[in-house]
């Protein structure tokens, strides 16, 4: 019989009425388990359970709070091989490599890492007058909205902080992707206090209800542009704070004269991490004219020696494409740019069957108008496109409503690190790409979102500031 996996509300576990199948995109005939549809009732459930919860967190010692956190990761750490497995039926990832057992180790040390952090009282004057304290306070309840891609480790950067601040949280994860986070938040709730920890599982529907909901003081969301536009104007209804991270189709520029041979491991894995499914992930490569055919040969060189399959073999190093709306998404950008004369010198014809995998695609003869190029094709292609001035290239990698990361290539430091001052992103490498950390803030510019995690930066996003005046 097909597993059912529960919600988590008031520390105990809550049935539906109804349970949606999970497939694994590796082999789309194979249930992996059943999610539980929440009703509006459901929601309320578990606001009213984080509230009750908050009301006394909200006063707990900063030594509760960071063995809460230390207790999540040890969660993560002792429950790592299950939930690995569990999220790569799921998702598609690969267990190795850059999959599953990759983003457990990343959970372990967000969790840990933000047990860490703190926001201590300042300071602001001390005088014969008076004393002013800067405190940083919680906010309440926080709403999460979580995305497929990296299902569990960005539940982990939602709710380890928020608890660390001192609030209580209500998840929702994606559909897709929703039972290693269903499962996740179970184990959590074994050493948690009731309530601090609640999870709830639906569609689009309940999205939209989590973020009109009256009893949530701020929000945070992981995924598209056109969703998160409507978080952001539900929130505005009560003033409610948000953070938001939208995606992006972050450019990369390859200085004239560059060997690609240097730099071809983290142009490829920039580019093809979790088969491209990553909003940080290099999306358009932008190459001198007289280097173009070998930077992509180099590429489609490398490719060949990077399995691809279903994630529960070992020797797999990318999986399929996560569901069949981003697949087909992924195939018609590049029949599209096929159509307009793009050439594709590796991949771009899926092998077909019961299952979502998109080969590695290399395309060049593409430019800017190509939807190739001007829209996140959030898959396993990297279109190169030729420039001839280095000027026009930063003009034409900043020329995008997106703004969350991008990269510069060079053998000269000076050249690439004054490349990297005029590119518009949140965070800008140098010679890499894709490299987070829990202790370097990170957020988007443009359309890309608004504020920032990780670091004490993200910490103090799930506080506000109280002031304490008092006369001497």
């Amino acid at each position: 019989m097909t597993k059912k996996y529960e919600m988590t509300i008031g520390g105990k576990t809550v049935t539906a009425d109804s349970y949606a199948d999970v497939r694994n995109p590796a082999n789309t005939d194979e249930i992996v388990g059943q999610v539980p549809k929440a009703s509006a009732a459901h929601l309320d459930q578990a606001v009213n359970a984080a509230r009750k919860a908050y009301e006394s967190w909200r006063f707990s010692s900063d030594a509760d709070r960071v063995a809460a956190c230390q207790a999540i990761a040890k969660v993560a750490t002792d429950n790592a091989e299950e939930l690995a497995t569990l999220l790569t039926k799921e998702q598609g990832k690969p267990l190795n490599g850059l999959g599953s057992r990759f983003e457990m180790g990343g959970c372990a040390g967000w969790a840990g890492y933000t047990a860490s952090l703190s926001l201590p009282d300042k300071v602001l004057e001390e005088s014969d007058e008076k004393t002013v304290i800067q405190k940083r306070v919680p906010l309440g309840v926080v709403g999460s909205i979580t995305p497929w891609n990296w299902p569990v480790m960005i539940a982990i950067w939602h709710f380890v902080p928020a608890i660390r601040a001192g609030n209580a949280v209500v998840l929702k994860p994606s559909p897709y992707t929703p039972l290693s986070t269903l499962r996740l938040i179970e184990l959590a709730n074994e050493t948690l206090p009731a309530g601090l920890l609640n999870v709830v599982a639906g569609g689009n529907e309940l999205g939209a209800q989590l973020t009109d909901h009256d009893g949530i003081d701020k929000l945070i969301f992981t995924g598209s542009i056109a969703t998160g536009k409507k978080v952001m104007a539900n929130a505005a209804k009560r003033v409610t704070p948000v953070t938001l991270e939208l995606g992006g189709n972050d450019p990369g520029i390859m200085l004239p004269g560059t060997d690609p041979a240097k730099f071809v491991e983290g142009l490829f894995f920039g580019s093809m991490i979790n088969s491209g499914q990553t909003c940080g992930a290099l999306k358009r490569l932008y190459v001198h004219e007289d280097d173009v055919d070998n930077v992509a040969n180099v590429l489609a060189e490398f490719s060949k020696n990077i399995p691809m399959g279903d994630g529960m073999d070992e020797a797999s190093m990318l999986g399929p494409v996560q569901n069949e709306m981003q697949f087909k998404k992924v195939s018609d950008l590049v029949e599209d740019a096929r159509a307009n004369g793009g050439k594709v010198i590796v991949g771009g014809n899926p092998p077909g069957g019961p299952n979502y995998f998109y080969p590695v695609t290399i395309v060049t003869n593409v430019s800017d108008g190509h939807r190739l190029v001007d829209e996140e094709q959030f898959g396993p292609v990297l279109p190169i496109i030729a420039y001839n001035d280095v000027d026009d290239a930063v003009a034409r990698a900043n020329n995008s409503l997106f703004g969350l990361d991008a990269s510069v290539w060079g053998e000269d430091r000076d050249a690439t690190a004054a490349i990297a001052d005029r590119l518009e992103a949140g965070t800008v490498y140098e010679n890499k790409h894709a490299d987070i950390a829990p202790h370097i803030p990170m957020g988007g510019i443009k359309c890309s979102g608004i504020g920032v995690e990780f670091g004490e930066e993200g910490l103090a996003a799930y506080t506000s500031i109280k002031v304490i005046n008092k006369a001497a």
